[in-house]
């Protein structure tokens, strides 16, 4: 197991959630597929997922303005027609963490945490734990 691996089952752990990516800018458009992930039983893997296009998506364009967006009820979050599909292209993605990777003052990446099926109302501690995975990703890209 790679230590980006690593990182992410240890959150995915912490946080009880159904699945934990990591999504790099890898082609510099700012995509951002996901390249690794920890899943739960049971849960279905994003990475062959092509069609939500992340540069349009609301959630990913507040996360690179803001740094982090916490959604305790998804469906709730915003009325956009491509963000509700993608909740369900995402397997009924009921709840979410949403952080940025910041390396040398630019988004390197996102690492968005999942509750399927169920809305929840995320702690304090698991916001940070968030943030300091991200942290910890940030030093290795």
């Amino acid at each position: 197991m790679t230590e980006i691996e690593s990182i992410l089952e240890g959150l995915l752990t912490e946080t009880g959630a159904s699945r934990v990516t990591l999504r790099q800018d890898i082609s510099g458009d700012q995509a951002f597929p996901v390249t690794h992930e920890a899943l739960a039983p049971g849960v279905g893997s994003l990475k062959s997922e092509r069609t939500v296009d992340l540069r349009t998506q609301p959630v990913a364009l507040e996360v690179v303005r803001r740094g982090q967006v916490v959604q305790n009820d998804c469906r709730t979050a915003y009325d956009d027609p491509a963000f509700q599909r993608m909740l369900e292209v995402y397997g009924g993605l009921a709840a979410q963490i949403v952080t940025s990777v910041v390396v040398d003052g630019s988004v390197a990446g996102i690492v968005s945490v999942h509750q399927l099926g169920t809305v929840r109302r995320w702690t304090e501690d698991e916001i940070e734990a968030c943030r300091q995975a991200t942290a910890r990703l940030a030093a290795l890209l």
